[in-house]
């Protein structure tokens, strides 16, 4: 990480509860962009584009058939291949159906009685700083919150272990009065519900539309304990971290026997880092994760922690730098305490837009090409509109909606190699969010190059999808 001064930064605004599915842009100009490499670097593999177009030998035309067939013949060939036509696009047609419409992307289903009918994937989500629980709706097609009555924490663990989180993570219910979001109903307990849910039933198989709440109240659901920093004092740019509970999720995650990338525990077993880190290393027994420390000397007497799965986002792509976003699950969960424990996902209705405080931590080089620090050490950054990190003179129309700008414009703060997959957070009501992963830049620190990060707000939903394997 790199800083001669304190600073701020100006970003990613978020006009939505949710982003709007991506769209892979077309191929920007070959700009000079680089990502924080990992230390040390390690040669990949050059992108070959694949031929889509139909090639022709050079020099020569293809020669055409000149003879004539029969009126009838030709009848013989064209109707067969009008019906296979008309086959393939039927079954096609089925097929989106069926997964646009019938089947969720995780494998739950989510309508009527837990039968048909999703979002995203997703049958519950939570909402707001308070974590209001929301609901999917199949008739309506929409969001509602869970009213309270009958629920427990029984079928509330369950709804967690739905968003992938572990049923020993989980915290409690609550309840809280409905707000304007309530006016177009809610879901409610059915009857078939009593005490009792097993692991293998669907929380929101139990759940039914209603115009009416009988207690008044809808459901909050802590999931896990999680955005809890022990030291509140103001933090000044590019200082050693000296207290291993202020940071308590920043973990390093090492391969070879040295520190590559930086990462952010999100539960006991969900590490999220940045895609652009396992490129060259995919196999999860190539890395071991550290958590709980202050010092890279002090992890070399720690067996570390292994991990059993690395999920890279599908779209990443390393040419524009989209989607650059990774989850890793630990072999063993960590033993959560003040100083090992998560950090918050952003629920929806969160607005994290600029010109918003935030603070970037990790072991990265204190210099561009530099060796990593020793000390973890954290640095006070802004958040950095869209449109003005996409102006000419910044990153000129390279910034994606699975990206967030922070920094300073005038160079002096920021991120560097190393610090990839870092944690971007920022507060809101005494607890910490993760904004961002850090993803690229251009140099460390330099005029109108401020950090690049990976929009976590925009990944939700594939972060929650991954967390159910």
């Amino acid at each position: 990480m790199y800083s001669n001064t304190s600073h701020d930064n100006y970003g990613f605004q978020h006009e939505d509860e949710r982003p709007p599915p991506y769209h892979p842009p077309p191929y920007a100009p070959n700009y000079s962009q680089g990502l924080y490499p990992t230390l040390p670097q390690y040669p990949t593999t050059p992108h070959v584009p694949i031929n889509t177009h139909h090639t022709v030998t050079a020099g020569q035309p293809h020669p055409t058939a000149t003879r004539k067939v029969a009126g009838r013949n030709q009848w013989f060939c064209i109707v067969p291949a009008i019906i296979t036509i008309l086959v393939v696009v039927g079954v096609a047609a089925v097929l989106v159906w069926y997964f646009a419409f019938q089947m969720c992307g995780t494998g739950q289903r989510c309508g009527e009685n837990g039968l048909r009918d999703c979002s995203g994937g997703e049958c519950f989500r939570l909402y707001g700083s308070n974590f209001q629980l929301l609901s999917f709706s199949a008739k309506d097609k929409t969001w509602k919150p869970v009213c309270s009555s009958r629920w427990d924490d029984n079928i509330g663990r369950r709804a967690c272990q739905q968003m992938g989180y572990s049923r020993t993570d989980y915290v409690s219910s609550g309840e809280m009065k409905p707000g304007s979001g309530s006016s177009g109903g809610y879901m409610v307990l059915n009857t078939d519900y009593i005490s009792g849910i097993s692991s293998a039933e669907s929380a929101h198989s139990y759940l039914t539309d209603s115009s009416t709440c009988q207690s008044n109240a809808v459901v909050t659901l802590k999931c896990v304990e999680c955005g809890k920093s022990t030291v509140q004092t103001r933090i000044v740019g590019g200082e050693v971290v000296t207290s291993r509970t202020r940071w308590p999720w920043q973990v390093s995650l090492q391969s070879g026997g040295g520190h590559l990338c930086g990462g952010s525990i999100i539960s006991s077993s969900w590490i999220v880092s940045a895609a652009h880190c396992f490129q060259s290393r995919p196999d999860p027994s190539q890395w071991t994760v550290f958590a709980g420390f202050l010092t890279r000397n002090e992890m070399r007497s720690s067996p570390g922690n292994s991990v059993s799965h690395i999920i890279s986002h599908a779209g990443y792509d390393s040419r524009t730098n989209d989607n650059d976003i990774a989850l890793m699950k630990l072999s063993t969960p960590l033993r959560l305490s003040s100083s090992v424990g998560p950090v918050c996902l952003p629920s929806a209705g969160l607005d994290f837009s600029a010109p918003r405080e935030c603070y970037i931590t990790g072991f990265g080089a204190l210099f561009s090409q530099g060796p990593a620090s020793n000390e973890l050490r954290e640095a006070k950054v802004t958040l950095i509109n869209r449109s003005i990190c996409n102006s000419r003179v910044v990153y000129n129309g390279q910034i994606t909606d699975t990206m967030i700008c922070a920094g300073k414009l005038e160079g002096g703060v920021d991120a560097c190699q190393g610090d990839s997959g870092g944690p971007l957070v920022t507060q809101e009501n005494s607890l910490w969010y993760l904004v961002g992963d850090t993803s690229w830049g251009q140099g460390c620190a330099v005029r109108n190059k401020p950090g690049v990060y990976g929009n976590v707000t925009f990944f939700l939903g594939w972060i929650s999808e991954q967390m159910q394997v």
